[in-house]
Protein backbone atom coordinates (compact mmCIF):
# COMPACT_ATOMS: atom_id res chain seq x y z
CA UNK A 1 0.00 0.00 0.00
CA UNK A 2 1.44 3.49 -0.88
CA UNK A 3 0.45 5.84 2.03
CA UNK A 4 -0.41 9.45 0.60
CA UNK A 5 0.77 12.91 2.53
CA UNK A 6 -2.42 14.86 2.00
CA UNK A 7 -2.52 18.90 3.37
CA UNK A 8 -5.33 19.39 5.87
CA UNK A 9 -6.20 22.35 4.86
CA UNK A 10 -6.87 21.40 1.26
CA UNK A 11 -10.61 21.01 0.16
CA UNK A 12 -9.07 18.29 -2.53
CA UNK A 13 -7.13 16.52 0.12
CA UNK A 14 -10.02 16.26 2.79
CA UNK A 15 -12.31 14.95 -0.07
CA UNK A 16 -9.49 12.20 -0.84
CA UNK A 17 -9.86 11.28 3.35
CA UNK A 18 -13.23 11.18 3.69
CA UNK A 19 -13.49 9.02 0.49
CA UNK A 20 -11.08 6.67 1.84
CA UNK A 21 -12.27 6.42 5.63
CA UNK A 22 -15.83 5.86 3.73
CA UNK A 23 -14.14 2.75 2.19
CA UNK A 24 -12.56 1.22 5.34
CA UNK A 25 -9.46 2.42 5.06
CA UNK A 26 -7.58 4.08 7.90
CA UNK A 27 -6.09 7.73 7.62
CA UNK A 28 -3.85 9.64 10.42
CA UNK A 29 -5.39 13.01 11.10
CA UNK A 30 -3.21 16.14 13.78
CA UNK A 31 -4.72 16.61 16.67
CA UNK A 32 -4.00 19.27 19.28
CA UNK A 33 -2.75 16.45 21.15
CA UNK A 34 -0.75 13.68 19.26
CA UNK A 35 -1.76 12.74 15.40
CA UNK A 36 -4.35 9.49 15.83
CA UNK A 37 -4.76 6.93 13.62
CA UNK A 38 -8.39 7.03 12.51
CA UNK A 39 -10.96 4.83 11.19
CA UNK A 40 -15.19 5.39 10.93
CA UNK A 41 -16.20 3.95 14.13
CA UNK A 42 -18.86 2.84 12.47
CA UNK A 43 -17.27 0.01 10.68
CA UNK A 44 -16.12 -2.66 12.88
CA UNK A 45 -14.39 -4.16 10.19
CA UNK A 46 -11.92 -0.49 9.13
CA UNK A 47 -11.96 -0.22 12.91
CA UNK A 48 -10.06 -3.76 13.15
CA UNK A 49 -7.42 -2.85 11.38
CA UNK A 50 -6.13 -0.26 13.59
CA UNK A 51 -5.02 -3.05 15.79
CA UNK A 52 -3.31 -4.20 13.10
CA UNK A 53 -1.71 -1.23 11.59
CA UNK A 54 -0.23 -0.87 15.40
CA UNK A 55 0.46 -4.36 16.44
CA UNK A 56 -1.93 -3.12 19.79
CA UNK A 57 -4.46 -5.95 21.59
CA UNK A 58 -7.80 -6.06 20.33
CA UNK A 59 -9.38 -5.48 24.59
CA UNK A 60 -7.59 -1.68 24.40
CA UNK A 61 -10.32 0.60 23.82
CA UNK A 62 -10.48 3.32 21.29
CA UNK A 63 -11.23 6.58 21.51
CA UNK A 64 -14.22 8.30 19.23
CA UNK A 65 -13.64 11.78 18.12
CA UNK A 66 -16.81 13.89 17.12
CA UNK A 67 -17.30 17.35 16.07
CA UNK A 68 -19.38 18.90 18.55
CA UNK A 69 -20.78 17.63 21.83
CA UNK A 70 -24.28 17.34 20.33
CA UNK A 71 -23.16 13.68 18.69
CA UNK A 72 -22.21 12.83 21.92
CA UNK A 73 -25.94 10.91 22.59
CA UNK A 74 -25.31 8.62 18.99
CA UNK A 75 -22.39 6.80 20.93
CA UNK A 76 -23.57 6.96 24.49
CA UNK A 77 -26.56 5.48 26.24
CA UNK A 78 -26.67 8.37 28.73
CA UNK A 79 -25.66 11.64 28.55
CA UNK A 80 -25.39 13.30 31.71
CA UNK A 81 -25.88 16.90 32.57
CA UNK A 82 -22.02 17.49 33.94
CA UNK A 83 -21.12 16.27 30.00
CA UNK A 84 -22.74 19.93 28.66
CA UNK A 85 -20.95 21.63 31.41
CA UNK A 86 -17.44 19.85 30.87
CA UNK A 87 -17.92 21.00 26.87
CA UNK A 88 -18.53 23.91 27.19
CA UNK A 89 -15.39 24.72 29.61
CA UNK A 90 -12.96 22.09 27.48
CA UNK A 91 -14.12 21.03 24.31
CA UNK A 92 -12.68 21.47 21.42
CA UNK A 93 -9.98 20.62 23.80
CA UNK A 94 -7.64 17.40 24.96
CA UNK A 95 -10.29 16.19 27.46
CA UNK A 96 -12.08 12.68 26.99
CA UNK A 97 -14.97 11.37 28.49
CA UNK A 98 -15.74 7.89 29.36
CA UNK A 99 -19.77 6.82 29.29
CA UNK A 100 -21.71 4.16 28.97
CA UNK A 101 -21.63 3.04 25.11
CA UNK A 102 -24.65 3.08 23.33
CA UNK A 103 -26.11 -0.38 22.19
CA UNK A 104 -24.77 -0.24 18.51
CA UNK A 105 -21.42 1.13 19.20
CA UNK A 106 -19.13 -1.81 18.47
CA UNK A 107 -17.17 -4.06 21.17
CA UNK A 108 -14.19 -3.44 18.38
CA UNK A 109 -14.25 -0.03 19.27
CA UNK A 110 -14.63 -0.56 23.01
CA UNK A 111 -12.29 -3.34 23.83
CA UNK A 112 -14.78 -5.37 24.69
CA UNK A 113 -16.08 -3.27 27.49
CA UNK A 114 -19.53 -1.21 27.78
CA UNK A 115 -17.74 2.15 28.06
CA UNK A 116 -17.05 4.76 25.31
CA UNK A 117 -14.38 7.06 25.40
CA UNK A 118 -15.38 10.41 23.27
CA UNK A 119 -13.83 13.65 22.47
CA UNK A 120 -14.04 17.00 20.05
CA UNK A 121 -10.52 17.47 19.00
CA UNK A 122 -9.37 20.92 18.48
CA UNK A 123 -8.12 20.93 15.26
CA UNK A 124 -10.00 22.95 12.18
CA UNK A 125 -9.57 20.76 9.72
CA UNK A 126 -10.51 17.64 11.43
CA UNK A 127 -13.76 18.95 12.33
CA UNK A 128 -14.60 19.97 9.35
CA UNK A 129 -13.73 15.83 8.02
CA UNK A 130 -15.95 14.70 10.75
CA UNK A 131 -18.85 16.95 10.13
CA UNK A 132 -18.41 15.99 6.29
CA UNK A 133 -18.29 12.05 6.95
CA UNK A 134 -21.10 12.70 9.72
CA UNK A 135 -19.92 9.87 12.29
CA UNK A 136 -17.35 9.03 14.36
CA UNK A 137 -13.93 8.84 13.94
CA UNK A 138 -12.05 5.96 16.39
CA UNK A 139 -8.45 6.72 16.78
CA UNK A 140 -5.72 6.02 19.15
CA UNK A 141 -2.19 7.41 18.73
CA UNK A 142 -0.75 6.56 14.97
CA UNK A 143 2.53 5.07 16.01
CA UNK A 144 3.64 1.26 16.55
CA UNK A 145 2.05 -0.25 20.14
CA UNK A 146 3.91 1.30 23.09
CA UNK A 147 6.49 3.15 20.68
CA UNK A 148 6.38 6.95 21.19
CA UNK A 149 3.57 9.13 19.94
CA UNK A 150 3.60 11.29 16.56
CA UNK A 151 3.20 14.79 16.92
CA UNK A 152 4.40 15.82 13.20
CA UNK A 153 3.34 13.73 10.04
CA UNK A 154 6.66 12.46 8.92
CA UNK A 155 6.39 11.39 12.68
CA UNK A 156 3.60 9.14 11.25
CA UNK A 157 5.31 8.15 8.36
CA UNK A 158 8.31 6.73 10.02
CA UNK A 159 6.47 4.01 12.10
CA UNK A 160 3.20 3.64 9.30
CA UNK A 161 4.37 4.40 5.97
CA UNK A 162 2.78 1.30 3.62
CA UNK A 163 0.33 0.33 6.39
CA UNK A 164 -2.18 2.79 5.96
CA UNK A 165 -3.79 5.16 3.04
CA UNK A 166 -3.13 8.56 4.43
CA UNK A 167 -1.89 10.78 6.38
CA UNK A 168 -3.21 14.35 6.71
CA UNK A 169 -0.63 16.36 7.52
CA UNK A 170 -1.79 19.10 9.98
CA UNK A 171 1.67 20.26 11.07
CA UNK A 172 3.41 19.97 14.86
CA UNK A 173 0.49 19.17 17.27
CA UNK A 174 0.05 22.18 19.53
CA UNK A 175 -0.41 20.22 22.77
CA UNK A 176 1.97 17.14 22.20
CA UNK A 177 0.52 14.40 24.93
CA UNK A 178 -2.39 12.48 24.90
CA UNK A 179 -5.91 13.96 26.55
CA UNK A 180 -6.93 13.56 30.09
CA UNK A 181 -9.34 10.79 30.25
CA UNK A 182 -11.70 11.73 32.92
CA UNK A 183 -14.52 8.78 33.51
CA UNK A 184 -17.91 9.92 34.67
CA UNK A 185 -19.55 6.50 33.91
CA UNK A 186 -20.63 6.06 37.36
CA UNK A 187 -21.33 8.67 40.46
CA UNK A 188 -17.95 9.66 41.12
CA UNK A 189 -15.95 11.19 38.45
CA UNK A 190 -12.27 9.50 38.10
CA UNK A 191 -9.27 10.46 36.19
CA UNK A 192 -7.95 7.52 34.58
CA UNK A 193 -5.05 9.23 32.68
CA UNK A 194 -3.16 12.20 33.60
CA UNK A 195 -3.33 14.95 30.95
CA UNK A 196 -3.33 18.98 29.65
CA UNK A 197 -6.58 19.54 31.78
CA UNK A 198 -5.71 19.11 35.64
CA UNK A 199 -7.74 17.63 38.68
CA UNK A 200 -8.16 21.08 39.73
CA UNK A 201 -9.59 22.66 36.71
CA UNK A 202 -12.34 19.75 36.36
CA UNK A 203 -13.13 20.04 40.43
CA UNK A 204 -13.47 24.06 39.55
CA UNK A 205 -15.92 23.23 36.67
CA UNK A 206 -18.01 20.57 38.27
CA UNK A 207 -17.67 21.92 41.26
CA UNK A 208 -17.13 18.82 43.00
CA UNK A 209 -14.24 16.27 44.10
CA UNK A 210 -12.87 14.49 41.28
CA UNK A 211 -10.60 11.66 42.29
CA UNK A 212 -7.62 10.33 40.77
CA UNK A 213 -6.21 6.51 41.86
CA UNK A 214 -2.95 5.79 42.55
CA UNK A 215 -3.29 2.86 40.07
CA UNK A 216 -6.11 1.09 38.71
CA UNK A 217 -7.17 -1.45 36.48
CA UNK A 218 -9.48 -0.23 34.11
CA UNK A 219 -8.92 -0.33 30.31
CA UNK A 220 -8.17 3.31 29.02
CA UNK A 221 -5.35 4.22 26.38
CA UNK A 222 -1.91 4.82 27.77
CA UNK A 223 -2.34 2.55 30.78
CA UNK A 224 0.22 0.06 30.27
CA UNK A 225 3.21 0.24 32.62
CA UNK A 226 5.73 0.64 29.44
CA UNK A 227 4.45 2.71 26.99
CA UNK A 228 5.46 5.75 24.33
CA UNK A 229 9.00 4.49 24.32
CA UNK A 230 11.69 4.75 22.37
CA UNK A 231 13.53 2.21 20.88
CA UNK A 232 16.96 2.96 23.67
CA UNK A 233 16.56 2.58 26.80
CA UNK A 234 15.39 5.51 28.71
CA UNK A 235 16.58 6.76 32.21
CA UNK A 236 15.11 9.08 33.91
CA UNK A 237 17.53 11.21 36.84
CA UNK A 238 17.15 14.71 38.76
CA UNK A 239 19.84 16.87 37.08
CA UNK A 240 21.96 16.70 40.25
CA UNK A 241 22.22 13.17 40.05
CA UNK A 242 22.74 13.29 36.19
CA UNK A 243 25.47 15.46 36.66
CA UNK A 244 27.33 13.99 38.44
CA UNK A 245 26.72 9.95 36.63
CA UNK A 246 28.26 11.37 33.69
CA UNK A 247 31.18 13.20 35.13
CA UNK A 248 31.76 9.38 36.05
CA UNK A 249 31.94 8.52 32.52
CA UNK A 250 34.42 8.60 29.82
CA UNK A 251 34.54 10.80 27.21
CA UNK A 252 34.21 8.20 24.67
CA UNK A 253 31.40 6.37 26.65
CA UNK A 254 30.09 9.80 26.82
CA UNK A 255 29.68 9.39 22.82
CA UNK A 256 27.17 6.44 23.30
CA UNK A 257 24.60 9.05 25.99
CA UNK A 258 21.56 11.14 24.93
CA UNK A 259 20.59 13.69 27.25
CA UNK A 260 17.38 15.05 27.43
CA UNK A 261 17.27 18.46 29.66
CA UNK A 262 15.49 21.76 30.76
CA UNK A 263 17.12 23.48 33.55
CA UNK A 264 19.81 26.19 33.37
CA UNK A 265 21.81 24.41 35.96
CA UNK A 266 22.06 21.09 34.20
CA UNK A 267 22.98 23.57 30.96
CA UNK A 268 26.04 24.52 32.86
CA UNK A 269 26.73 21.63 33.98
CA UNK A 270 27.12 19.69 30.80
CA UNK A 271 29.40 21.95 28.84
CA UNK A 272 32.37 20.30 27.58
CA UNK A 273 30.59 16.69 27.80
CA UNK A 274 30.77 14.86 24.61
CA UNK A 275 26.78 13.57 24.92
CA UNK A 276 24.26 14.31 22.59
CA UNK A 277 22.27 16.79 24.10
CA UNK A 278 18.83 18.57 23.75
CA UNK A 279 16.93 21.24 25.94
CA UNK A 280 13.52 21.77 26.40
CA UNK A 281 11.70 24.74 28.17
CA UNK A 282 10.89 24.78 31.65
CA UNK A 283 7.46 26.49 30.55
CA UNK A 284 5.22 23.64 30.90
CA UNK A 285 2.96 23.95 28.35
CA UNK A 286 5.93 24.34 25.76
CA UNK A 287 7.97 21.38 27.17
CA UNK A 288 4.62 19.17 26.70
CA UNK A 289 4.30 20.21 23.41
CA UNK A 290 7.92 19.36 22.36
CA UNK A 291 8.50 16.14 24.32
CA UNK A 292 7.49 13.52 22.16
CA UNK A 293 9.44 15.30 19.26
CA UNK A 294 12.55 15.73 21.41
CA UNK A 295 12.04 11.72 21.62
CA UNK A 296 12.10 10.55 18.59
CA UNK A 297 14.88 13.16 17.82
CA UNK A 298 17.49 11.26 20.25
CA UNK A 299 15.82 7.73 19.74
CA UNK A 300 18.00 8.41 15.95
CA UNK A 301 20.81 9.78 17.01
CA UNK A 302 23.68 7.42 17.20
CA UNK A 303 23.53 6.41 20.89
CA UNK A 304 22.69 3.55 22.74
CA UNK A 305 20.60 5.25 25.65
CA UNK A 306 18.60 8.04 26.59
CA UNK A 307 18.97 10.23 30.02
CA UNK A 308 16.30 12.43 30.80
CA UNK A 309 16.42 15.12 33.58
CA UNK A 310 13.58 14.62 35.82
CA UNK A 311 10.94 18.09 35.01
CA UNK A 312 8.87 19.72 38.30
CA UNK A 313 6.49 17.52 40.19
CA UNK A 314 3.68 20.09 40.46
CA UNK A 315 0.06 19.00 39.38
CA UNK A 316 0.33 20.75 36.15
CA UNK A 317 3.43 18.52 35.70
CA UNK A 318 1.46 15.26 36.34
CA UNK A 319 0.71 13.88 32.57
CA UNK A 320 4.48 14.50 31.59
CA UNK A 321 5.74 12.23 34.55
CA UNK A 322 2.82 9.74 33.43
CA UNK A 323 4.16 9.52 30.01
CA UNK A 324 7.69 9.92 31.29
CA UNK A 325 7.61 7.03 33.89
CA UNK A 326 6.13 5.07 30.76
CA UNK A 327 8.97 5.64 28.38
CA UNK A 328 11.51 4.36 31.19
CA UNK A 329 9.33 1.38 32.64
CA UNK A 330 11.42 -2.23 31.43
Amino acid sequence: MITEVLAIDDEHSLDKALEALRLGELVAIPTETVYGLAADANQPHAVGKIFAAKGRPADHPLIVHVDSVEKVGRWAAHVPESVATLADAFWPGPLTLILPKAEHVSTVVTGGHNTVGIRVPNQTGVLKLLNMLDSGLAAPSANPYKRISPTTAEQVMYGMDGKIAAVLDGGPCEVGLESTILDISTQEPRILRAGPITKSQIEAVLGCEVSVPLSHTVAVPGNVKAHYQPSKPVQLLCGEVLASALTGVSPRAQNDIAILYYSEQLQTALEGNEAVTMKLSANKAHYAQNLYYALHQLDQADVTQIWVELPPSDEAWLDVHDRLSRSAAK
